[in-house]
């Protein structure tokens, strides 16, 4: 028998609820190498001398997706201004 005033805590030990708390670490990794991958974006194209306008660095910080950021980080090498290293999008 329940003591007065217990409260139930079965769901935070069930299936369903690591479930969640998996995906939750998932997206927070996810998160993690795109931030990541922003700052080293950023940091070759400040290294390389190139101008970074508010919108650039917008666009770049507000990306999350580490494979799109990835692309970007290669061209970001070899590009003649900041805006170029979204290609042709």
């Amino acid at each position: 028998m329940e003591e007065p005033g217990a409260v139930d805590l079965s769901f935070y030990k069930s299936y369903l609820s690591e479930e969640i708390r998996d995906e939750g670490r998932a997206q927070g990794r996810e998160q993690g190498r795109a931030q990541g991958r922003a700052e080293d974006l950023l940091l070759v194209l400040e290294q390389r001398g190139l101008d970074v306008s508010v919108e650039v660095r917008r666009r770049i910080e507000e990306c999350g997706d580490p494979e799109v950021l990835r692309e970007w980080l290669v061209r970001a090498v070899t590009v003649g201004r900041a805006e170029d290293v979204f290609g042709e999008e």
